[in-house]
């Protein structure tokens, strides 16, 4: 069931970040963009970087996804993710000592792999042309190259980058590259030191490939007969840029989620750096991103080049809070729904489960036979005894004279043994379920809740007890209807007023046969139709028992799924921001009261429970309560959440949520200016640098935040303006059309690798593994720059 409602709740927040046009707007990048995973254990990183291109980008389409992966790779990319895959095998006589030097070394020494690795990277660039209508302009193309500093393979970045550059500008004039660089720097347990070593290993040859000096020469470009052809590089540094994005910030505090925090960040600095200008755009207001400049203000006069790390936050409308908050409350609702505000007396009850007495004789009519089943009786052959040997004996002794066991024995097979066989399959549950199928139709406001009360015994007014009532009245109309026929069984012959006349013996005898057919067998069959309406009573008794545990055990389970909706929504809201999270349960309890009544209004009180929603109330339950859950969301997307009140932009949702006690409490109401203060601080707070930096106010930091939202709605015209005076950093947004909250995008660059404390921390774990025989680099140490 948790996994139904987070499903829907996701696919709410889905639909509602791709609304156009009424909604959020996607963006459009300009150039065509290619990510490039060199390692393992990247899976995870390209599903969750694939599923941020979908929702933002209206070309996401045309985004190549390229990962060179080893034979070992464990971690899968998602079958909807189109991603071009190339293995390099790990040689096998390698150790865990020397696996980057031997990776290195087998790059050059397996033809047949380059080869593939060649064919795998024209595979892509024809990709990008097959999708170049998509793209604004085909003159340059984004390299994205992505890797984790502890994995051996990236001891492959530069001929990997090279080689793809060289394929690339075949087909482009130009081709930007960047470099994104994930470092984990939480207690690695396992491996600490070995990762550690590998992290600065990576780290130093880094270093290396992004020194101004820095120039490359290698056969790697082959064709398919084998022919290679030199890649060159001249001196410059291998990336335009170099990201270093970490699981703790800059305070040493774990990033929550921080994969997927990595993984926005990289989707919204390419999109700030290939976005698609639209005529309409606020290019004059906007602070637009400048490359050139900001990598001139992240250089040394030496001319040293800085890395780059980033922040991320935002403020969005919480619409999977939102979507079960709602849920929540539409359930209980539709529950209250259900409880009936209407006193019923017990004769109406009765009537409703097809109890009542005019119901009740045309059921025991149907089951016993009428009084023409005993007119037969009196053809019945007889001893021949006169009225005169008869008429001192009593009326059970005359009926014995002349008919033996005859009598009995015709009653038996002709009334008795037909209303027995008729109780035998008379169907007590399958009559009261269909009175109960009618009577909802007439009565859709009765639900189960009151059908339950109405037949628990524990209840006042229960339709068990006052059938228990009546068994024990008819078990007594029985005893009494018994001792009636011994006492007429018992009165003698002549004392008996049917007609007799002088002297008709034979007349007589017909009289006195008639009386004790219609008199004492009349009886008889009267007795045997309290017999059957006990019987029927008895019968009603189990059913309405088994009705009521069954009816129980359904409340239980509705009950129990109302307890299951407020812990899902009351988690998910724990989960959101405490600002943008405020005053959801109450805000929307009332939204969802008025939604509701208003359908109700324009389309009748028993609209949710139409068929072509809910169901009746009766049958909610009949496919079980993960069906109920699917009708129950199905319901609440279509008619509440579609609804105008939930067609807001954030600003003006979350100032209605903000006041939303306001006049019961006599609070203040918050002020616009108030809530937009509030959201740009939480912006502020919650968009810290990922890295670790040991003097995080360094001489070469350089910052540059940008909103991304909509320019027209009011927060952002108001995060524009404020500080606009003290600011040391610059400030730009990116407009797209949306309206379900602001992102922002905090750029800082300026410092160099030793300022990582994952660098200094792992620098001696990296001298002691050298100095234990184990070969990090694929080139010689002397190559590379001094550890600082």
């Amino acid at each position: 069931m948790r996994e139904q409602l987070l499903r829907y709740a996701a696919d709410y927040a889905a639909a509602e970040d791709q609304l156009i046009g009424s909604g959020d707007g996607r963006s459009s990048i300009h150039f065509p963009s290619v990510f490039l995973f060199i390692g393992d254990g990247m899976g995870s990183v390209i599903n969750t970087i694939a599923d941020i291109n979908r929702t933002k980008w209206d070309n996401s389409t045309g985004v190549t996804y390229i990962q060179i992966r080893s034979q070992d790779e464990q971690t899968g990319v998602n079958r909807s993710v189109d991603t071009i895959l190339h293995t390099v095998a790990v040689p096998e006589d390698s150790s865990h000592q020397t696996i980057r030097r031997d990776l290195h070394q087998a790059f050059y020494t397996h033809e047949s792999q380059l080869i593939e690795l060649n064919t795998a990277l024209r595979r892509a660039s024809g990709h990008l042309a097959d999708y170049g209508r998509l793209y604004s302009s085909f003159e340059r193309v984004h390299l994205s190259i992505l890797t984790t500093a502890d994995d051996p393979m990236n001891v492959l970045v530069p001929e990997i980058t090279l080689l793809a550059e060289y394929i690339f500008a075949q087909s482009f004039k130009s081709v930007q590259m960047d470099l994104y660089v994930l470092v984990s720097e939480g207690d690695q347990a396992a491996q600490f030191g070995y990762r550690s070593a590998t992290s600065v290993a990576f780290m130093r040859e880094l270093d290396y490939i992004q020194s101004p000096e820095y120039t490359f020469t290698a056969p790697l470009h082959m064709t398919e007969d084998k022919l290679t052809i030199p890649v060159f590089h001249a001196p410059s540094p291998l990336f335009d840029l170099v990201y270093v994005l970490s699981d703790k910030n800059e305070r040493g505090i774990t990033v929550p989620n921080s994969l997927r925090e990595s993984c926005d960040i990289i989707c919204h600095i390419q999109l700030l750096k290939n976005r698609y200008q639209a005529g309409d755009s606020y290019r004059s207001q906007d602070g637009g991103y400048n490359n050139t400049s900001f990598k001139n203000n992240i250089m040394t006069e030496s001319g040293r080049q800085g890395y780059v790390s980033a922040g991320f936050s935002r403020v969005k409308r919480p619409n999977q809070s939102i979507a079960l908050t709602v849920l929540y409350h539409f359930y209980v609702k539709l529950l209250t729904r259900m409880r009936t505000e209407r006193e019923w007396d017990v004769r109406d009850k009765l009537t409703y489960f097809g109890l009542d007495a005019a119901e009740r004789g045309r059921t025991r009519n149907d089951l016993v036979p009428g009084n023409d089943a005993i007119t037969d009786m009196g053809a019945l052959m007889t001893s021949g005894a006169s009225y005169g040997s008869l008429k001192r004996m009593s009326l059970r002794e005359a009926e014995e004279a002349l008919f033996g066991q005859g009598c009995e024995t015709f009653f038996r097979d002709n009334c008795e043994r037909i209303v027995h066989k008729r109780l035998g399959d008379f169907q007590a549950e399958l009559r009261l379920q269909t009175a109960v199928n009618t009577a909802a139709k007439e009565h859709p406001e009765i639900g189960l809740f009151e059908l339950a009360d109405w037949t628990d015994e524990n209840k006042p007014g229960n339709v068990l007890t006052a059938i228990r009532g009546m068994i024990r009245d008819t078990s007594n109309d029985l005893q009494v209807s018994a001792a009636e026929l011994d006492t007429l069984y018992s009165g003698r012959v002549e004392d008996q007023p049917f007609q007799r006349l002088p002297l008709m013996d034979k007349h007589n005898v017909r009289s006195l046969i008639r009386y004790l057919t219609e008199t004492v067998y009349g009886h008889k069959l009267h007795m045997l139709r309290i017999q059957a309406d006990l019987e029927l009573l008895r019968h009603y008794e189990l059913a309405l028992e088994k009705w009521h545990a069954q009816a129980k055990h359904i409340t239980v389970q509705l009950a129990s799924l109302e307890r299951e909706l407020h812990q899902a929504a009351a988690d998910s809201i724990r989960q959101a921001d405490s600002y943008t999270g405020q005053n959801l349960f109450e805000y929307y309890e009332r939204v969802t009261e008025d939604v509701m009544h208003e359908l109700e209004t324009k389309r009748g009180k028993s609209v949710f429970f139409d068929t072509r929603h809910m169901g009746p109330v009766s049958g909610l339950l009949d496919g079980g309560l993960s069906l109920l859950v699917d009708r129950l969301t199905q319901t609440c997307r279509t008619m509440i959440l579609s609804s105008q009140p939930f067609n807001q932009t954030f600003e003006e949702e979350l100032l209605r949520r903000a006041n939303v006690a306001a006049a019961y409490e006599n609070r203040l109401v918050v002020p616009k200016d108030e809530l937009f203060k509030k959201l740009y601080q939480t912006l502020e707070e919650h968009g810290g640098i990922n890295v670790r930096l040991l003097d995080y106010t360094h001489e070469h930091r350089y910052e540059e935040k940008y909103f991304f939202g909509d320019y027209e709605g009011e927060f952002l015209p108001y995060a524009m303006d404020v500080d606009i005076t003290s600011r040391i950093y610059k400030l730009g947004f990116v407009h797209e059309r949306r309206s379900s909250g602001v992102e922002k995008l905090h750029l800082m660059g300026g410092f160099h690798l030793e300022d990582l404390m994952v660098y200094r921390n792992g620098k001696t774990y990296y001298e002691t593994y050298t100095a234990n025989g184990f070969e990090f680099h694929g080139i010689a140490a002397d190559r590379l720059p001094e550890l600082r």
